[in-house]
């Protein structure tokens, strides 16, 4: 546990496991029939991940490919022997909203098979690559919960040219009847529009005093929980520069890398920190 009071709410700590080559940032440089070819870095900065959370006693939900853990599947069960919960990320890292409702089904299937072969132990949780669920997919909550998953984080409430769901509910709920719970990425409200407080790129390119205090705010004003998440390859400053990938993309994916580890290093002890289905388990529950 961190030194953070133990009368406000504890957050959720998520890392998206993936690797530097399948960011979204370069899909049009860097085709998929290219990634056998590329070096692999995300077991070693999962390692070092897995390495910091156990010096700081914290617990997380690990969102990891199915294409990751048929490829590492010891990496998978280091994971899970360390307490942390395993959760799917999909298979290939496609965008949920441009593959449409079967090929969605295919790809959470064959995730949640090779993900619980590797790790032998049930997978619940669901989060789409780039956050790429949204008004755009009113079948995919029903469709996750038709191939055994209890919930989703997949739903960030802001606008962004990349993803993003606006108008949707800030706090835990259910978007389609038959579905399972969605429970979004953090924002905090403030003029108006919904700010993000979830990590990613914003944790790497606001001040850092910046983002403790937006979390602080939606912790001990609105007494609600967080959920923060980030990637391995943000850990990893060394990791190969992609020079073909736009200006904007090199920017966002390069930014910050270096004083990451530094930067999360001070969130594990600012904030209280668990699993998903730990920290948001009486919403689970009632579902």
């Amino acid at each position: 546990m961190s030194a953070a009071s133990a009368s406000v709410p504890r957050n959720a700590m998520t890392v998206d496991v993936e690797d530097w080559f399948q960011v979204q940032a370069f899909a049009g440089c860097i085709p998929r029939s290219a990634w056998e070819t590329l070096e692999r870095r995300v077991e070693a900065n999962t390692g070092r991940i897995l390495d910091t959370f156990a010096r700081h006693g914290v617990q997380a939900t690990f969102f990891t490919l199915g294409w990751v853990a048929e490829r590492h599947p010891a990496l998978v069960r280091r994971i899970v022997a360390a307490g942390h919960e395993l959760a799917s990320h999909g298979h290939g890292h496609e965008l949920v909203h441009e593959i449409g409702e079967a090929a969605f089904r295919a790809d959470i299937r064959r995730a949640k098979a090779a993900l619980e072969d590797a790790g032998g132990v049930a997978v619940r949780g669901y989060r789409a690559p780039t956050f790429s669920v949204g008004p755009h997919t009113p079948w995919a909550h029903r469709v996750l919960a038709e191939e055994g998953y209890a919930y989703s984080s997949s739903v960030f409430p802001v606008k962004h040219d990349l993803y993003g769901a606006p108008n949707a509910p800030r706090a835990p709920h259910r978007p389609h009847a038959d579905g399972v719970i969605e429970l979004p990425m953090t924002t905090l409200r403030a003029a108006g529009r919904n700010l993000p407080c979830a990590g990613g790129g914003w944790f790497r390119l606001v001040p850092y005093p910046l983002f403790r205090t937006a979390l602080r705010r939606v912790n001990r004003r609105e007494g609600a929980r967080g959920i923060f998440y980030f990637h391995p390859w943000e850990v990893d400053p060394a990791q190969p520069r992609v020079a073909e990938a736009g200006r904007l993309s090199r920017f966002r994916h390069y930014t910050g890398l270096a004083s990451m580890m530094a930067r999360l290093e001070a969130l594990l002890r600012d904030f209280s920190w668990g699993r998903i289905d730990q920290v948001f388990a009486p919403d689970l529950a009632a579902a």
